[in-house]
């Protein structure tokens, strides 16, 4: 418990900070954000990639409002019954009827019941979190059918030209592919940002939370993720490579890595759920600068950055992605109820890769019944006609470019 007056002193040092924070790039998913009373707006991504700017976007065009940063050390005491005196607080200051902004509201326990308690008396709230699982579950509980939920991620292409007020070319693209789109790397270039930021998931949101001992195989198992863009991989195989006594330890460590955001995997396809389980998964790093700032192999690959840059574009557009791989090989399927589109990626089409490239995409637009596929490369750029089906070759940034 946290005396009153404490509270009061942190409340209106917070609503400070947040309206004078730099507003910044209004990001391109500003726009589906639709605040109704009865209904939590729920904000979910890693730590620093803007969710706390993009509340102080929308408070901005609310002059009534509480903000609470459930982040801030000083309420490291924070308990669930310290909400209503949080609450006496921000009425007695700013009134009644306000819109309730909470950050980081994971970090306390059983917040979802105050949240409820706040959407049955027709209350707008807006939160933010950094950890998946711990938020679907707590909103799956006590929230079902009163909260909408969007995903931030760091900047897109399009983001990080507005942010750099530079031109949509090459020469833009090769730095977005280099540094990432992390706001606060993009403005200072010092990878210590993207360095403590991994320390940062792996020891707060992950070993302190879930009480592991053994923080240096985590973080070890962490950086070969995030350097492994693209590359298929196995429980068993991790754990044989780490020496990691129990296999359900590792599929932990890389659940835990999933929900802070650092990492994503994706299933090989099959119409079976549970293939899709068993198979061999492939990885995918969060950002292509917080990987280069970890590593020392990932930046060598440029096809891989390549590929990490497409799949990230397509995670911001689409619910389910996968790979494909039957004879051959295609990199990226995208689903909604059906598969929409097969994408193949590759640094640069030559006479070596040609066919091997081509040969994976049509092998997936031909079970898919798809009439057009995607060849995305660095910089070349063409259109083909295989066995009646049509490949565009496309530069990612002019792809990036072209998406809505």
């Amino acid at each position: 418990m946290i005396r009153k007056e404490i509270i009061q002193e942190i409340i209106e040092s917070q609503r400070k900070w947040i309206l004078e924070i730099d507003k910044g790039v209004y990001r391109e998913k500003i726009n589906d954000i639709k605040l109704f009373d009865s209904f939590a707006f729920v904000i979910t991504g890693i730590r620093r990639c803007g969710k706390s700017t993009m509340l102080s976007q929308i408070l901005s065009k609310n002059n009534n409002f509480y903000y609470l940063n459930l982040e801030d050390p000083r309420f490291e005491d924070f308990e669930l019954g310290d909400f209503n005196r949080a609450d006496e607080v921000f009425k007695e200051l700013y009134g009644n009827d306000g819109i309730y902004f909470f950050d980081e509201i994971q970090n306390i326990d059983k917040w979802e019941i105050f949240i409820r308690f706040l959407t049955d008396r027709k209350k707008t709230i807006v939160l933010t979190g950094s950890n998946a699982s711990l938020l679907s579950k707590e909103l799956g509980t006590k929230l079902t059918g009163r909260n909408i939920q969007l995903e931030l991620y760091p900047f897109s292409y399009k983001e990080f030209l507005r942010l750099k007020k530079l031109k949509p070319n090459n020469k833009s693209f090769e730095e977005y592919l280099t540094n990432g789109g992390f706001p606060e790397f993009i403005k200072k270039n010092d990878k210590t940002i993207l360095q403590e930021l991994l320390k940062d998931v792996v020891m707060r949101d992950i070993a302190n939370r879930y009480n592991i001992k053994n923080v240096s195989i985590l973080k070890k198992v962490a950086i070969y993720l995030v350097s492994h863009a693209g590359k298929e991989f196995s429980y068993n195989s991790l754990k044989k490579m780490f020496e990691i006594k129990s296999v359900q330890s590792i599929i932990d460590y890389v659940s835990y890595l999933e929900d802070s955001y650092l990492v994503f995997t994706i299933p090989k396809f099959s119409y079976s759920y549970k293939k899709q389980q068993v198979n061999p998964k492939k990885i995918y790093s969060i950002d292509n600068g917080l990987s280069n700032s970890n590593s020392i192999t990932f930046s060598k690959d440029k096809g891989k950055m390549l590929e990490n840059s497409v799949f990230l574009e397509l995670k911001r557009k689409y619910k389910e992605i996968f790979y494909y791989q039957d004879n051959k090989e295609c990199d990226f399927l995208a689903k909604e109820k059906s598969i929409l589109e097969a994408i193949q990626v590759c640094y640069e089409l030559n006479e070596e890769n040609e066919k091997r490239e081509i040969g994976g995409l049509l092998e997936a637009l031909k079970e898919f019944k798809l009439d057009r596929g995607l060849i995305l490369t660095y910089g070349q750029e063409d259109s083909l006609i295989v066995d009646s089906k049509k490949i565009i070759v496309k530069p990612v940034w002019k792809w990036m470019m072209s998406l809505k």
